[in-house]
């Protein structure tokens, strides 16, 4: 297939186009750099089905009907302003990127008859109530101007499904971490504690600390989303993928550091913002794409530290 992917010099756009790569597709990326660094695709520069690498704006529609132009077969809707606290401070550039991009994207989909995955999150969530963990049909909230644009693009993109029969899918994945994250900023927890903890500095954690993640390996998430591309089965739906397990915050930072002495609490920024227990049900997931997390968070943080150490990257 050719297949185009937004936000694909993210971090966990990346390993999207490595794993479409892999599966012997011909892939275009398209990417403002906002986030994203075109290091991240220099492993895959001189690949044979490497399309094409553009820089470029999803708010530019002139340039996404020259993009639309080589005949996708799936769109991989990644590209979106990401930082939670960001969009507290600075509401209009996230809704404009997550929401507005997003209907530009969905345009052109529509006009070319291509499949979109968009890529939602595990924040517009409401906490997590039962041991089971937060399911798709759970409540949501938009605690953060993010949220709040990322449903509003969910909606956009189920009505193009409904309205114009648009092969679409809503995924959720929950807070993914792990290879060529980036060491600072929003949802990088993971590497930003491994990172402090081998330069010496001490781990800070916002609030108390028994806030909860559910954190998935980026090649378990990857899969997921290359996957929800694939199958028809969850065309029209809202699949999450997680782990199915949850950490606290405090423990998280002291599987990685092994000292209480070495973690600091402070003040959060935006405690609205804050969810109090994130823990992902992925049994739709498991049902409709047969698709289940395959490394342990123990296993995770250890590939993470080892990049981490391995690379100027970050």
């Amino acid at each position: 297939m050719n297949v185009l992917v937004t936000g694909g010099a993210g971090f966990i756009g990346r390993w999207v186009v490595k794993k479409l790569l892999d599966d012997g597709h011909h892939v275009w990326v398209l990417d403002d750099l906002s986030n994203g660094r075109e290091e991240n695709l220099s492993a895959f520069r001189t690949h044979k089905n490497f399309a094409a690498f553009i820089k470029g704006d999803i708010k530019d529609n002139g340039l996404l009907a020259q993009v639309f132009s080589n005949h996708f077969s799936v769109c991989y809707h990644l590209g979106a302003s990401i930082n939670v606290q960001d969009s507290i401070d600075d509401p209009k550039t996230t809704f404009d990127n997550d929401t507005i991009g997003t209907f530009n994207i969905l345009e052109q989909c529509k006009q070319h008859q291509v499949k979109i995955v968009f890529m939602s999150t595990c924040m517009v969530y409401d906490q997590a109530s039962t041991p089971l963990g937060i399911k798709e049909t759970d409540p949501i909230k938009p605690a953060s101007p993010y949220a709040a644009s990322k449903i509003a693009a969910e909606n956009l993109v189920l009505s193009y499904y409904y309205a114009y029969d648009l092969p679409a899918v809503v995924i959720r994945p929950f807070n993914t971490y792990g290879p060529f994250q980036k060491t600072g900023g929003e949802g990088g927890v993971v590497a930003i504690f491994i990172k402090n903890n081998l330069e010496g500095i001490p781990l800070q954690i916002y609030g108390d600390g028994k806030q909860t993640r559910d954190l998935l390996y980026v090649e378990d998430c990857a899969r997921f989303v290359v996957t929800s591309g694939y199958e028809d089965t969850v065309n029209g739906e809202i699949v999450n993928a997680g782990l199915g397990k949850d950490v606290s915050v405090n423990d998280l930072a002291f599987l990685i550091c092994k000292d209480e002495g070495k973690i600091q609490h402070v003040k959060h920024i935006h405690p609205q913002s804050e969810i109090a227990k994130l823990l992902c049900n992925h049994e739709k997931a498991e049902k409709l794409l047969g698709w289940k997390p395959q490394v342990s968070l123990e296993e995770g943080i250890r590939k993470t530290e080892e990049w981490i150490k391995s690379t100027d990257l970050i």
